[in-house]
């Protein structure tokens, strides 16, 4: 009796233990939100502009499968600001990564370094390719491939083929 009960109470509580967060959800979980977001629209109207500086903060495996176009690569281990040395501290800065918390901490390092004009995009790379965004492999060529950082992170990427 004692075992079909307990049984029971952790099947009533499972579903709340495994329950899908919302990226928003993750996000307030894991950032501070001391770098502010921009959205994937807003991305997408900013993407042309040489003003803009894009940088993908996820690591070199995950940039060479496919990145959003017109980014620049800046790494999360091996981040190093000396890369934006010639860049003034006023340009407009989007950091992204697969999700949005890899790129805050980055973002919080330019804010440091005296960046004044610094967002994380909100939802990151998944995000832009869940709304139907294009991106692109190292040749510069449209794919359907992202990856997906590991497969407890891809349950947030729906509109892709995923990679690992």
């Amino acid at each position: 009796m004692k075992s079909a009960l307990v049984l029971l109470i952790l099947n009533f509580m499972m579903p709340h233990v495994h329950s899908q967060q919302s990226v928003g959800e993750l996000l307030e979980k894991y950032n501070s939100g001391e770098v502010p977001y921009i959205s994937v629209e807003e991305l997408r109207m900013y993407q042309l502009d040489s003003n803009v500086l894009i940088l993908d903060a996820r690591e070199p495996e995950e940039y060479e499968v496919s990145h959003i176009k017109h980014a620049t690569f800046i790494g999360y281990n091996e981040f190093d600001i000396s890369y934006l040395a010639e860049y003034p501290k006023e340009i407009k800065i989007v950091v992204y990564c697969s999700l949005g918390v890899r790129s805050e901490e980055i973002g919080n390092k330019l804010q440091k370094a005296g960046f004044k004009n610094v967002w994380n995009l909100y939802g990151g790379i998944f995000s832009w390719k869940n709304k139907g965004y294009k991106v692109v492999n190292p040749e510069g060529e449209e794919t359907e491939k992202v990856h997906a950082y590991s497969r407890h992170w891809s349950k947030w990427l729906n509109n892709a083929e995923k990679v690992y």
